[in-house]
Protein backbone atom coordinates (compact mmCIF):
# COMPACT_ATOMS: atom_id res chain seq x y z
CA UNK A 1 0.00 0.00 0.00
CA UNK A 2 1.29 3.45 -0.90
CA UNK A 3 0.57 6.56 1.17
CA UNK A 4 1.42 9.65 -0.86
CA UNK A 5 1.42 12.77 1.27
CA UNK A 6 2.97 16.12 2.11
CA UNK A 7 4.39 15.69 5.65
CA UNK A 8 3.58 19.30 6.64
CA UNK A 9 -0.09 18.95 5.64
CA UNK A 10 -2.37 18.56 8.67
CA UNK A 11 -4.85 16.34 6.78
CA UNK A 12 -1.97 14.05 5.79
CA UNK A 13 -0.80 13.96 9.41
CA UNK A 14 -4.31 12.94 10.54
CA UNK A 15 -4.47 10.17 7.92
CA UNK A 16 -0.98 8.92 8.86
CA UNK A 17 -1.94 8.88 12.55
CA UNK A 18 -5.14 6.97 11.69
CA UNK A 19 -3.16 4.33 9.76
CA UNK A 20 -0.47 4.08 12.46
CA UNK A 21 -2.99 3.70 15.29
CA UNK A 22 -4.48 0.70 13.48
CA UNK A 23 -1.11 -0.89 12.76
CA UNK A 24 -1.66 -0.64 9.00
CA UNK A 25 1.62 -0.84 7.12
CA UNK A 26 2.29 1.37 4.12
CA UNK A 27 5.06 2.86 2.06
CA UNK A 28 5.16 6.62 2.61
CA UNK A 29 6.09 8.97 -0.20
CA UNK A 30 6.55 12.76 -0.04
CA UNK A 31 4.51 14.22 -2.89
CA UNK A 32 6.69 17.35 -3.08
CA UNK A 33 9.96 15.42 -3.39
CA UNK A 34 8.60 12.57 -5.49
CA UNK A 35 5.77 13.87 -7.65
CA UNK A 36 3.32 11.34 -9.12
CA UNK A 37 4.16 10.55 -12.74
CA UNK A 38 1.71 10.95 -15.60
CA UNK A 39 1.38 7.16 -15.82
CA UNK A 40 0.65 6.87 -12.09
CA UNK A 41 -1.92 9.65 -12.20
CA UNK A 42 -3.70 8.06 -15.17
CA UNK A 43 -3.80 4.70 -13.41
CA UNK A 44 -4.94 6.16 -10.06
CA UNK A 45 -7.60 8.31 -11.70
CA UNK A 46 -9.03 5.27 -13.46
CA UNK A 47 -8.87 3.12 -10.28
CA UNK A 48 -10.48 5.80 -8.10
CA UNK A 49 -13.58 6.27 -10.24
CA UNK A 50 -13.47 9.95 -9.23
CA UNK A 51 -13.80 12.97 -11.51
CA UNK A 52 -10.32 14.27 -12.39
CA UNK A 53 -11.08 17.58 -10.66
CA UNK A 54 -10.95 15.68 -7.32
CA UNK A 55 -7.22 15.14 -7.89
CA UNK A 56 -6.51 18.88 -7.82
CA UNK A 57 -5.55 20.57 -4.57
CA UNK A 58 -8.11 23.35 -5.07
CA UNK A 59 -7.25 25.01 -1.76
CA UNK A 60 -3.52 25.13 -2.55
CA UNK A 61 -1.59 28.32 -3.19
CA UNK A 62 -0.19 27.06 -6.50
CA UNK A 63 -3.68 26.15 -7.80
CA UNK A 64 -4.93 29.62 -6.90
CA UNK A 65 -1.88 31.52 -8.20
CA UNK A 66 -2.16 29.72 -11.56
CA UNK A 67 -5.86 30.63 -11.82
CA UNK A 68 -6.76 26.99 -12.49
CA UNK A 69 -10.34 27.38 -11.26
CA UNK A 70 -11.13 29.12 -14.56
CA UNK A 71 -8.65 27.27 -16.78
CA UNK A 72 -9.40 23.59 -16.07
CA UNK A 73 -12.76 23.59 -17.86
CA UNK A 74 -11.00 24.51 -21.12
CA UNK A 75 -8.35 21.79 -20.77
CA UNK A 76 -8.60 18.21 -21.97
CA UNK A 77 -8.27 15.38 -19.47
CA UNK A 78 -4.81 14.61 -20.89
CA UNK A 79 -3.72 18.24 -20.42
CA UNK A 80 -5.01 18.23 -16.85
CA UNK A 81 -3.16 14.99 -16.05
CA UNK A 82 0.07 16.37 -17.58
CA UNK A 83 -0.33 19.52 -15.47
CA UNK A 84 -0.83 17.47 -12.30
CA UNK A 85 2.34 15.54 -13.10
CA UNK A 86 4.41 18.76 -13.16
CA UNK A 87 4.13 19.60 -9.45
CA UNK A 88 3.06 17.57 -6.43
CA UNK A 89 1.67 20.68 -4.77
CA UNK A 90 -1.11 20.74 -7.39
CA UNK A 91 -2.25 17.26 -6.35
CA UNK A 92 -4.81 16.74 -3.59
CA UNK A 93 -3.42 14.69 -0.78
CA UNK A 94 -3.08 12.31 0.86
CA UNK A 95 -3.51 9.63 -1.77
CA UNK A 96 -3.81 6.08 -0.53
CA UNK A 97 -3.19 3.39 -3.14
CA UNK A 98 -4.17 -0.17 -2.22
CA UNK A 99 -4.76 -3.27 -4.31
CA UNK A 100 -7.54 -2.04 -6.55
CA UNK A 101 -8.55 1.12 -4.67
CA UNK A 102 -7.38 4.72 -4.65
CA UNK A 103 -8.54 7.17 -2.00
CA UNK A 104 -7.93 10.89 -2.46
CA UNK A 105 -8.03 13.13 0.60
CA UNK A 106 -8.79 11.78 4.06
CA UNK A 107 -12.25 10.81 5.21
CA UNK A 108 -12.16 8.36 8.10
CA UNK A 109 -15.28 6.48 6.96
CA UNK A 110 -13.79 5.91 3.47
CA UNK A 111 -10.54 4.63 4.96
CA UNK A 112 -12.43 2.28 7.29
CA UNK A 113 -14.47 0.81 4.44
CA UNK A 114 -11.50 0.48 2.08
CA UNK A 115 -9.21 -1.13 4.64
CA UNK A 116 -11.48 -3.57 6.46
Amino acid sequence: MKFICYPKCTTCQKAKKWLDERGISYEMRDIKENNPTLAELKKWHKMSGLPLKKFFNTSGLLYKSMGLKDKLQDMTEEEQLKLLATDGMLVKRPILVTDGKVLVGFREKEYEEALK
